[in-house]
């Protein structure tokens, strides 16, 4: 039992490291016999595929539910218009760095089957996101008509929640209890996966070491490179550049946050680190309405770090299975990763559950998501810090801009 708490509340980083090392060690030691642990990151794999879908979509519908439709007004629609536009860019980041570094090109899958996902055409795409039917989009698995589905639920859900006939704001209250209670009920079922994730990334990382040895290692070291590189684009470029267009001293922002952001990398949790971002944004001069508005929603709403690795991802998993996406596929790529980071919890390994539907979608292995597993936690601390960083820097250029309109209204 001692055994167990330990393991329990010992830190999910920690684990996942652990399991991956041994995981190499093991594939080292027993070579192409490590295949008999297989069938164990087989099951992470599908349980992870179990779960997805309902978290994704549980997550949007709560997200959206939390905007007052009264509260959005200008304040919300450019803190939505930057975050967008973060979002959009990190993607881009992320797939421009990994088309030219090629990750994963010297790495295959052999037991995968994988056939070239058809190319939709843009009314296909459209199309796509309104489903013939409420469950259609669920047991099909069509992702853009099941965000499409959780925002226009959560948005009635919060407009009746703040109507003025007190019979539908009871409803709405009831409505958004029953999803808060059935979000619990997944997310502990994804607590539940996560304490055997471990587990299932020792299976996977011993089983293709032994049978493909260290090219698997520099294939994750270059992802790995793609990704930081990425990142410190995202920060110099991005990030800092749009803290000069508003006039934000650059330096001093980033020296009164680092609070913020190194709590984040710890911790790989938005969440977790919310009250020292908070502290940390007041600290950098922004005012508190601004921040207390915007930074609980920017922890749900915005993810830059996993946007960034959504992109690189897919071309990681391309490589990997040797499938070459077309112009469109790209630019479809980019609207669901900017869509779907939207949704992204703000905890531990959420990405690993987003970035399992989007293979999902493009047809490919979901063997791709145990194995970038095995570095997702050197890449989790990076792309959370980049998350909170970016709230915080959108609460900052949002209250500059309404400070400039206040001053000339």
């Amino acid at each position: 039992m001692n055994i167990w708490n330990s393991y329990k509340n010992s830190s999910f980083i920690l684990k996942m490291t652990v399991g991956f090392v041994l995981g190499i060690l093991a594939g080292v030691l027993f070579g192409a016999e490590a295949e008999i642990f297989k069938p164990f990151g087989t099951l992470l794999i599908k349980l992870l595929n179990l779960i997805a879908t309902p978290v994704v979509f549980l997550t949007v519908v709560l997200a959206v539910n939390q905007m007052n439709p009264a509260q959005l007004g200008r304040t919300g629609g450019k803190l939505v218009l930057y975050y967008g536009a973060t979002t959009a860019a990190a993607v881009l980041i992320g797939l421009g760095l990994a088309l030219w570094i090629n990750p994963g090109s010297s790495l295959s899958l052999p037991s995968a089957k994988v056939e070239k996902p058809a190319t939709p055409s843009f009314s296909d795409v459209i199309f796509n996101i309104v489903p013939d039917n409420f469950f259609s989009a669920f047991t099909s698995g069509n992702l853009m008509a099941i965000l499409f589905l959780a925002v226009i639920i959560g948005f009635t859900i919060s407009g009746m929640r703040f109507a003025n006939e007190e019979k539908v704001q009871n409803y709405g209250t009831h409505l958004q209890a029953f999803f808060e209670a059935a979000n619990e009920v997944f997310f502990r079922i994804l607590k539940g996966i996560l304490l055997y994730a471990p587990i299932g990334i020792f299976a996977i990382s011993a089983s293709t070491f032994g049978t493909q040895g260290w090219d698997t290692l520099t294939s994750l070291l270059e992802f790995t490179a793609v990704f930081y590189i990425g990142v410190i684009i995202l920060w110099t470029f991005v990030y800092s550049g749009t803290l000069k267009l508003f006039k934000i001293p650059v330096k001093s922002f980033f020296a009164n946050t680092k609070d913020a952001y190194t709590t984040a990398f710890f911790t790989s949790s938005s969440i977790a680190s919310l009250p020292v971002a908070i502290e940390s944004a007041k600290k950098a001069g922004i005012s508190e309405r601004m921040v207390n508005f915007s930074l609980p929603l920017g922890a749900v709403f915005n993810s830059d770090g996993g946007a960034l690795r959504m992109g690189a991802s897919i071309v990681f998993a391309a490589n990997v299975t040797g499938i070459s996406f077309s112009l469109t596929d790209f630019i479809t790529i980019v609207l669901i990763g900017t869509l779907l980071s939207i949704g992204t919890a703000g905890i531990p390994a959420a990405g690993l559950v987003t970035l399992s539907v989007v293979l999902t979608m493009f047809d490919l292995p979901l063997e791709v998501v145990a194995l970038i597993a095995g570095v997702d936690a050197i890449i989790g601390m990076a792309g959370t810090a980049s998350n909170v960083v970016g709230d915080v820097v959108g609460a900052a250029v949002v209250d500059q801009s309404e400070k400039k309109a206040e001053m000339a209204g």
